[in-house]
């Protein structure tokens, strides 16, 4: 099957991208292009125009466009094919998985937290050794002197540090690593839900008792205590978020 034209069927005629100002020239252009296929002027499968029309029409020189084209190969949108030119394979970039959590809201990243803590949890009471326990009774006494303190960023700062610390009991790398990926999104998450309840007057969600209980059931290796525990936790927190939506 030909590849489609870069002309415009009549009628549909595609307004011009218009001259850029000077400034980081490749970003501009791919930005403006970019636009110009998540618009629909050049749908997938769609071959581009050549970089002297494209050049011409942005008001810089071919080695800009080059590169922008580039960027935008590197994004997903385009793929040059050799001697056939420049056709369009997306309309949305690509995302990394940092981005796609940082898009995504925070109820829908706590309700992946719940899965994987509960897991940790309870491969945490199966393997913890004496230096994991000593770093949960730090984690955990760091925890309830910020929650005497002033500072709610400290507070749950603390929280979030706990809660590593199981997950590093589990001794698994990969898990560590996700948990670790969702760290920076749950903290600001975190963060709003103050301002709808205050996260170190409420029981359910963020209670002292919860926190300790969870550090004795691993201690006892205990893996369904362990679970639950932090299963009614989390869901508490979860209920919140859901509510602020």
């Amino acid at each position: 099957m030909p590849p489609a034209s870069a002309t415009p069927p009549p009628g549909e005629r595609r307004a011009p991208l218009g001259p850029l100002r000077p400034s980081p020239l490749v970003e501009q252009a791919a930005e403006r292009l970019r636009d110009q296929i998540a618009g629909g002027s050049w749908p997938v499968g769609t071959k581009l125009p050549g970089e002297t029309t494209l050049a011409r029409e942005l008001g810089v020189g071919r080695s800009t466009v080059r590169e922008a084209l580039r960027a935008l190969a590197g994004a997903g949108l385009v793929q040059p094919r050799q001697g056939a030119g420049v056709f369009v394979v997306a309309t949305e970039p690509d995302e990394d998985w940092p981005a796609r959590l940082r898009r995504a809201s925070v109820a829908d990243v706590y309700e992946i937290r719940m899965m994987l803590e509960v897991r940790a949890a309870e491969l945490a009471a199966e393997r913890r050794t004496d230096a994991d326990l000593a770093a949960l009774d730090r984690a955990l006494a760091a925890r309830d002197d910020a929650f005497a303190g002033p500072a709610v960023e400290a507070f749950i700062d603390a929280d979030i540090a706990l809660h590593t610390a199981v997950v590093a009991a589990a001794h698994n790398p990969v898990l560590a690593d996700l948990f670790a990926e969702f760290v920076p999104v749950l903290r600001d998450g975190l963060l709003d839900l103050v301002t709808l309840v205050d996260v170190r007057a409420s029981d359910t969600a963020h209670g002292r008792d919860a926190h300790a209980a969870l550090v004795e059931a691993v201690r006892g290796g205990d893996p369904a205590a362990a679970g639950r525990t932090i299963k009614r936790e989390l869901a508490g927190t979860l209920a919140a978020l859901l509510q602020g939506r």
